[in-house]
This record gives C-alpha cells, structure tokens and sequence, in this order.
C-alpha cells in the first residue's frame, strides 16, 4: 500500500498516556505548532494521538495530535519531532500509523490534513491528494485527502 512507513530503528510509536502530555506539547510548540492543551488532552483521551518515543531512554521525540471534525473523518491536526531527530522518517511513521489507525475504524472514509505548500511532498509520499484549501484564512495553506475505506 502506498504511503506505508515503518518508524527508524530504536523508534517505537505508541498511543500517549495523560502523563505525556507535556512532552506532547513541548514538541508541539518547539515545531512552533498551534495548539491547545485542551485539544491534546481531547486527542490523547479520545485514542487520536501518537508519539514517537526513543526506546532507550523512553523520550518522546516526535508526537501527532488529531481531531475528528465528523465521524467519518480522522484530521492530522498537528505532527511534529524534535529537531535533533528530523529527516530521519518519524513524521512519516507518525502519520503512516495514524492512517492504519483510521483504516481499521470502520466509521472513518478519509484522513485529512492541512499544511505548508512545502510539505506537499511528505504528505503526497504518504498518499495523499493535495489541493488548495481554499477557503482557509491563509489561503497559501494545502488540504490533503487520503482515503482509507476503499478495498
């Protein structure tokens, strides 16, 4: 299947527990991401959230909040990873996870995100559709779509 990732060697991803959540905002707002607290305390309670966490000393490196905007939809609201441990795939296993995620809940159709237009190549290699989020309050932002309820 495209779009498939397995996390580097000595990288294990994981659903957060509540005692992650610092660790999941502070990659959150070192990647300078906007989010709340509330809604990663909403993604880690409700199962939508993922972290990468180093295996040998157990830190979490890298961390994916989602949403679901309807039921039928699993939305990437934010992933990041440190910046010491960029390029070497974890965005790409955190968001390849989430997709298997969303492809075993026979509720969720698709998986969305919205992005940078510099980002349209990581979410393309991943199988998503990019297109214009038009409509969006910056209008330079990308929308991608991925299907996951198709055989």
């Amino acid at each position: 299947m495209s779009g498939e990732r397995d996390p580097p060697e000595g990288i294990a991803i994981e659903t957060p527990s509540p005692d992650d959540r610092l660790d999941v905002l502070r990659v959150l707002d070192a990647a300078m991401l906007e989010t709340t607290p509330e809604a990663v305390d909403a993604a880690i309670g409700a199962d939508d959230a993922l972290v990468a966490r180093f295996e040998r000393t157990d830190a979490v490196v890298g961390a994916l909040v989602a949403t679901r905007p309807k039921p039928e939809r699993l939305h990437v609201d934010a992933v990041a990873v440190r910046r010491a441990r960029r390029g070497r795939g974890i965005g790409s296993a955190l968001v390849a996870a989430a997709v298997r995620r969303a492809e075993r809940d026979p509720e969720v159709a698709a998986v969305t995100a919205e992005f940078d237009p510099k980002l349209e190549g990581f979410y393309r290699d991943l199988g998503f559709d990019a297109m214009s989020a038009t409509g969006s309050d910056e209008s330079d932002r990308l929308r991608g779509r991925r299907r996951v309820d198709e055989g």
